[in-house]
């Protein structure tokens, strides 16, 4: 018990400390201020360009699903989540030296491995097991009271990604720890991979609509980049001259915007897909939800839990019940914990 307190105090101060100076300190590696950067580039192309022409621009909760960006990523990993993921994450090292002998820690099989290798196996794997999870938030009923906050949205936008009850985050990272663990993904790892998750959910979320053409060319503009300036140990371009560069740069944009912009939409999440997954009506032979993709479309296709009719757009969004949910944060904060009055 000692050590529980020891280690949840240690927490505490530790991400203290780290949020003073995230705050204090901008720089490239600063994932507050990247927060704050790609949530306003979102709220920019929501503006200029809406998919909803007729939503206003602060649609309806929008402030509260800002303060939930500051709730779930800072003030919950603060209050709750930094004391308990360090006791989470102590108990399943120590459970698994106890069984096994070994440190977890020293597990590493991708060790020697090129870094954009380890961030493509890491960013797939976690995407995979978070569609399970997903799904077991819809399957099982004390799960989807919490998940619920989250299809609580009546008006989508990209800040509606960020409006998740607290207990997502403990199911989620409860779940997923130990494979990523195994699989040896350290913490600047994940802190990219999580970047660019946190970057595409604002854009599964946010009131834009964007041809498949133009999301493969963004993609491979980004592997284009990595690639020229040798970065994440691309070095494929690390010796070419100068014209073999912008060729090759040329043609990794080409092959997104022609090869991998038509099937965009098989591979990777969009609006046009996530929103029938907030849609409020479910069709009768997926009643359990559908699209439950979160970055990947992929695993939805594979496994038939693929639903996009028609242009959903004005698609009326919530579920049954909706009117009677806490419209307040108080009220949701609490939600799927107490017992509800009827």
């Amino acid at each position: 018990m000692e050590n529980i307190l020891h280690t949840i105090k240690n927490s505490y101060t530790g991400y203290a400390r780290y949020l003073w100076h995230a705050l204090n300190n901008p720089s490239w590696d600063n994932y507050f201020y990247w927060l704050l950067a790609v949530s306003f580039l979102f709220l920019a192309l929501e503006w200029v360009s809406p998919w909803r022409k007729s939503q206003d621009r602060f649609r309806k909760d929008f402030w509260l699903d800002f303060f939930y960006l500051f709730f779930n990523f800072f003030l919950f990993s603060l209050v709750i989540y930094a004391a308990l993921s360090r006791v989470i994450v102590n108990f399943f090292n120590d459970a698994f030296y106890q069984i096994f002998n070994v440190e977890l820690t020293s597990f590493n099989p991708l060790v020697g491995a090129p870094l954009w290798f380890i961030l493509l196996a890491g960013f797939i794997i976690r995407d995979f097991i978070q569609w399970w999870i997903h799904r077991l938030l819809h399957k099982v009923p004390f799960l989807w009271k919490f998940h619920q906050v989250h299809h609580s949205v009546e008006q989508m936008g990209f800040a509606a990604h960020l409006r998740f009850h607290w207990m997502e985050t403990i199911v989620y990272r409860t779940i997923e720890y130990l494979p990523l663990a195994l699989l040896g993904i350290g913490l600047y790892d994940f802190f990219i991979i999580h970047l660019f998750t946190l970057a595409y959910g604002h854009y599964n979320h946010a009131n834009i609509s964007i041809p498949g053409k133009f999301v493969g060319l963004f993609l491979a503009v980004l592997i284009g980049t990595a690639a020229v300036t040798s970065s994440f140990d691309i070095t494929m371009l690390k010796e070419a001259n100068l014209f073999t560069t912008i060729s090759a740069f040329i043609l990794i944009c080409l092959a997104g915007y022609y090869v991998l912009g038509p099937r965009v939409k098989y591979i990777f999440n969009s609006p046009e897909m996530h929103i029938w997954h907030h849609g409020f009506e479910m069709p009768e032979d997926k009643p359990d939800g559908i699209n439950f993709g979160l970055t990947l479309a992929i695993w939805d296709y594979l496994f038939k839990t693929n639903y996009m009719p028609y242009n959903g757009r004005d698609l009326r969004l919530g579920f049954p019940g909706i009117e009677k949910f806490p419209p307040h944060f108080s009220g949701q904060f609490f939600h799927g914990i107490l017992k509800q009055k009827n």
